[in-house]
């Protein structure tokens, strides 16, 4: 009987993910063995200070500040630092080295991911990314491999857990977003600059990602349409409430065929709502889901925790047994799956419905106005609720209305809001969000 092939393996960046991956691999080094077929030894890990407190207690002689000689020889690396560079560079050294990576880097792969791809095509070695997507979650693969005999036509993602805590923590508390985001900080699912997180930018990479495995063509983050929840108040909560949905920001990728704009896919973030009863109205905390509609295999969800050092861990270790069993058996690289180019289109071409708020002087005709103009958009109403509201200083009254629309182009909804806006009942627009599920 042969001796097991001993791999070497290579960890770049030591935070919360990588402590808990060096962890797993020194700790589980028998299991993972036998699972990969190949000893899969932990031969250094890349940081910038040896010095700095670790999450795990690690072995010192592993670390060291010299990343780019710890790739040059490496079988496996795992890229963990995040950010562009000096990810990029590591990534290609290695690639071109031979050596089969694996990468939780969204932000990275949403920006350059064609020139990995196309690098790791040419040294016929894999490029796993499964970790770079909804943390524990296993979609991905489920995507590239499950579903490659079926055509996949709409996919809605909860993938930013720090988003769907503040959205949860406020429609269950009725706390204002301010304080919703501080509760997040504190229980450290916000970082302190929550920037990438709360304005959609983290969703929109993991979105170009979705997009690019669905559809089978490189999508790239300016693609993507981005808005964040920064914009979203406690009586936006509310009155969703009462109407009967929930706020989440979702990440949509969906195939379009539209006679005026052309076939296409459009990928967007924003902050939407979905009817209660709907499957991804129940994913609470900080969890994440994905939901695919395909045309043979329906309606599909994938749930789990989305973030977190062990959780997102275990997406990379399986990712590490997958391609170190590429290496012991042999066989080419798995990357991505492109077969062609399907054009990505503006927001415009979109179709979904409107949930707008408005504050309106309580006067007769004023309904019929509002009809004519959405009439006159090709913009038809599904639900109108009136409240009738009396200022007790000025004893004056008005009315709120709160309009959910059937679905229309995103254009046509934009065009109706403006012309609303422009009449002289009108006090304020309260509210606009987009509607799905109904």
């Amino acid at each position: 009987m042969s001796e097991m092939r001993t791999l070497k393996v290579a960890l770049l960046g030591c935070g919360n993910v990588g402590a808990q991956v060096a962890r797993i691999l020194i700790d589980d080094a028998e299991a993972l063995a036998a699972r990969s077929g190949a000893r899969l030894e932990l031969s250094g890990i890349a940081v910038r200070n040896v010095d700095s407190p670790r999450d795990v207690e690690l072995p010192r002689e592993l670390f060291t500040t010299d990343a780019d000689t710890l790739v040059k020889d490496a079988d496996l690396v795992i890229e963990l630092m995040g950010g562009i560079e000096p990810a990029r560079s590591l990534i290609l050294t290695a690639i071109q080295n031979g050596a089969c990576v694996v990468t939780g880097n969204k932000a990275l792969l949403a920006q350059d991911g064609p020139t990995l791809y196309e690098e790791a095509d040419k040294a016929g070695v894999q490029l796993s990314y499964e970790a770079a997507v909804a943390g524990a979650i296993p979609i991905l693969r489920p995507i590239r491999d499950s579903l490659s005999g079926d055509r996949i036509t709409r996919v809605l993602g909860i993938v930013n857990g720090t988003t769907n805590f503040i959205l949860d923590q406020m429609d269950s508390t009725g706390a204002q977003f301010a304080d919703a985001l501080a509760e997040a900080q504190r229980l450290g699912y916000a970082e302190a600059d929550p920037t990438a997180d709360v304005e959609g930018h983290d969703a929109a990479a993991k979105a170009a990602i979705l997009a690019s495995l669905s559809f089978h063509t490189r999508f790239s983050l300016d693609d993507v349409y981005c808005e964040g929840i920064t914009k979203v108040s406690a009586a936006d909560i509310a009155s969703a409430k009462e109407a009967g949905f929930v706020i989440k920001l979702l990440a949509i990728a969906e195939k379009i065929d539209s006679s005026d704009n052309g076939s296409g896919i459009s990928v967007r973030v924003h902050p939407t709502l979905l009817p209660r009863e709907h499957p991804l109205a129940a994913v609470r905390g900080a969890f994440n889901a994905v939901f695919i509609e395909a045309e043979n295999a329906g309606e599909l969800m994938f749930y789990g925790q989305g973030a977190g050092g062990t959780p997102t861990a275990s997406a990379v270790l399986g990712d590490l047994v997958s391609a170190a069993r590429r290496l012991v058996l042999g066989g080419p690289g798995r990357t991505e799956t492109t077969t062609g180019h399907v054009p990505a289109l503006a927001i415009d071409a979109s179709n979904t419905s409107y949930y707008i708020g408005l504050d309106v002087a309580d006067q007769a005709g004023v309904l019929a106005r509002i009809a004519h103009i959405f009439a006159e958009n090709g913009v038809s109403i599904e639900i109108m609720r009136q409240t009738i509201h009396r200022d007790s200083a000025s004893n004056v009254e008005s009315a709120e209305l709160k309009i959910v629309t059937h679905r229309a182009s995103e254009a046509a909804l934009a065009a109706t809001v403006e012309a609303v806006k422009g009449l002289d009942v009108i006090n304020s627009v309260t509210s606009v969000l987009r509607v799905e599920g109904v």
